[in-house]
């Protein structure tokens, strides 16, 4: 049976550095670390996605600030806000709340956001060094980060000699998950819902990272035996043994099954979710850090 990767007590982990650098910083500088989310409409996925992240930052000893706009919000105005953001010295990180309503360019907004304050990992700029192995100075998409900031626990950070298959090719996950994986001397590939073959080659992976979007569907006989599972989707399906219209969550992958052959595979929930809020409050710290003109926090 597989090891279970916790990934909330790793997101503790790094949170807790997080809160003994920002309090460093600030001590040594005055300068706290400013993280700025900008929602956009009532979606309530969305709503309890920036509540949590606006708590956390609080815990963090962050200076937190939350901008809700109507959904009628015109583009003019919210690219106005955040160039106003990008030019407030106290906020180190903007967030720009996704999915926005369909009237705004998303990708608009995204390439407004000042590179050095885009703690999400979508500029261009940061994707281009995140694809040419520039780690050392691209902010990282926080999922895929975290994704692999757990593969790094069990695996230590060179992978040399090891496959890594990734179901996905996402900008959000996918294809950074595999930048991250090929920095890390992995041999990689990418595949996804059109693949042939797809579970043939999900048996050749010693590190198999799901990221597709659909429940369940990397079966346990898609998995080598003592593979390293990350299981990246969050998947809301109808549970009727919980009673009528009730629901449950499960990820990309059939966990029960996976589990029997995986050595180590991550839950849904408590997995790669709470990874994820972690590593943007390490962003936003590695944003001020840098604004300070200190060194680059590792994490």
């Amino acid at each position: 049976m597989a090891a279970v990767i916790d990934g909330k007590a790793v997101a503790e982990d790094v949170v807790g550095r997080v809160k003994v650098l920002a309090a460093e910083l600030r001590a040594g500088t005055g300068i706290v670390p400013g993280l700025a989310v900008v929602i956009v409409g009532a979606d309530p996925a969305s709503q309890v996605y920036v509540a949590s992240k606006g708590k956390k930052a609080k815990e963090c000893g962050f200076h937190s600030v939350q901008h809700t706009l109507p959904a009628d919000t015109a583009e003019a105005e919210l690219v106005a806000l955040v160039e106003t953001l990008n030019a407030d010295p106290a906020i180190h990180g903007i967030l720009v709340q996704l999915p926005l309503p369909e009237h705004i360019d998303s990708g608009r907004i995204i390439q407004t956001i000042s590179p050095d304050k885009d703690v999400d990992g979508f500029h261009f700029v940061n994707v281009g060094k995140l694809g040419t192995g520039e780690l050392a100075t691209a902010f990282v998409p926080c999922t895929p980060a975290g994704s692999m900031l757990l593969i790094e626990r069990l695996r230590g950070r060179d992978l040399s000699g090891l496959n890594a298959v990734v179901v996905g090719r996402s900008n959000i996950v996918g294809k950074p998950m595999a930048n991250l994986l090929l920095a890390a001397n992995a041999t990689v590939t990418i595949a996804h819902s059109r693949t042939k073959n797809l579970a043939e080659i999900c048996r050749s992976a010693d590190i198999l990272v799901a990221a597709v979007g659909r429940p369940e569907m990397v079966r346990g006989d898609w998995v080598k035996q003592g593979a390293t599972v990350i299981d990246v989707g969050i998947n809301r399906v109808a549970a009727p043994e919980k009673g009528e219209g009730k629901t449950r969550l499960v990820g990309d992958v059939a966990y029960g099954e996976a589990a029997e052959r995986a050595g180590a595979i991550t839950p849904v929930p408590g997995g790669v979710g709470p990874m994820t809020i972690a590593l943007l409050m390490a962003n936003t710290l590695v944003s001020a850090s840098l604004a300070a003109g200190r060194p680059r926090p590792a994490f």
